[in-house]
């Protein structure tokens, strides 16, 4: 189960990992040194944290943040001012680890609005599939086969088999004589740390809106699991450990790590092992497949840099299916308070910038804003005389 979750994870969400590093304006050595990074950061972790906790304690990077990176726009200070805000958005998981406090301030922001955030900031890679479509259907149109035959399937089969379907799509239309992949072998990529800029345009911009989707949509619904299936763990020491971790890997171009929801789910369950107590194992398991699929870092990222770049944003975008749907039925479950998730939404997906700030930021302030006054404004009229 640790090596399948392993797979599932990795397949699932990659292609949105290398589309966030490129938009920041990475180079294809900087993507894969940063990709090695971060999936060296998840085994780590997920050997690291299960041992010492003795909890399958599934980590995973943060998907939704390569999809706000893919989404927002290319920073003035280039890949270099991207590197500074993933420090400091590490730091301030790191502090959240220390400051219960900040978790739980975190935690009081509505679920409707923090669930509209999510959706915002994913919508736009999830538009990818039909917008491809319009331009390369002979490509995309597999594709959307392949994921809805392996929908119907199994869902956590739809990307591995869409993934399956990319590899021979690529291979298929493209002579990789032309290519690099050939002389891409398994290995160390490049290991050079990037000089970070810190601006505080990177720090509102990338930096606290990373944080926040990282935190309202990996590590949140991570201990949700771990809190359905029985386990007793210890928040902060988790937060401290996976944010040291991923300032570890931020200066070389890596996205954070985080608690885990889907991959939880697969090795807290039975199928993981009879007994509870043992299931922990899977996670470990997991966390060597990782560092092992690290390794593969660089011939990943040359042979997606031969394919057109329609199929690789396309995947990435049915990767974020089930992350769109969800969100979006959480934030408009409520049919009397929908206008603050709509702004929350709106400005978050729209890709715009004021001041310099990405909409992310301005949409959870404008959502809060909203959500607060209608709140104040139902205690003032149901208030006793």
């Amino acid at each position: 189960m640790g090596l399948l979750a392993a797979f599932v994870g990795y397949s699932a969400s990659f292609a949105i990992v290398l589309a966030g590093l490129t938009a920041m304006g990475a180079s294809e050595s900087q993507v894969a040194t940063g990709l090695f990074f971060a999936t060296l950061g998840m085994g780590v972790c997920s050997i690291w944290l299960p041992l010492a906790t003795r909890i399958p304690a599934a980590i995973a990077w943060s998907t939704p943040g390569a999809a706000f990176l893919a989404a927002a726009a290319t920073l003035p200070g280039g890949f270099a001012e991207a590197v500074g805000a993933l420090i400091c958005c590490a730091v301030l998981i790191v502090v959240t680890g220390f400051v219960p406090a900040l978790g739980r301030l975190v935690s009081s922001i509505p679920k409707p609005i923090a669930n509209a955030l999510l959706a915002g900031v994913i919508v736009p890679l999830c538009l990818a599939p039909a917008i491809s479509a319009g331009k390369v259907p002979y490509l995309i149109l597999p594709l959307l086969l392949a994921w809805i035959v392996g929908f119907a399937w199994h869902k956590l089969a739809a990307m591995p088999i869409t993934i399956a379907a990319f590899i021979i799509l690529v291979v298929l239309n493209i002579d990789p004589s032309e290519a690099s992949v050939t002389s891409s072998a398994p290995g160390l990529p490049p290991l050079e740390a990037i000089m970070p800029v810190f601006t505080l345009r990177g720090f509102i911009s990338i930096a606290v809106p990373l944080y926040l989707v990282t935190m309202a949509g990996q590590n949140i619904p991570g201990f949700a699991v771990l809190d359905l299936s029985g386990y007793t763990y210890e928040r902060q020491p988790l937060l401290r450990k996976t944010g040291l971790a991923s300032l570890l890997i931020a200066p070389f171009g890596a996205i954070p790590v985080n608690m885990s929801a889907i991959t939880a789910a697969m090795m807290s369950g039975e199928d993981a092992g009879r007994d509870p107590a043992q299931r922990y194992w899977a996670a470990v398991a997991s966390g060597v497949a990782y560092i092992m699929i690290a390794f593969f870092s660089k011939p990943i990222v040359a042979f997606a840099n031969i394919a057109p770049r329609e199929l690789i944003t396309a995947v990435a975008g049915f990767a974020l299916i089930p992350a769109l749907v969800s969100s979006l039925s959480a934030a408009f479950a409520d049919p009397g308070r929908i206008e603050a998730p709509a702004l929350t939404f709106l400005f978050a997906a729209s890709g715009m910038t004021m001041f310099g700030v990405s909409g992310a930021f301005w949409g959870t302030l404008v959502g809060v804003l909203v959500w607060s006054l209608k709140q104040w404004r139902h205690r003032a009229q149901n208030k006793p005389g």
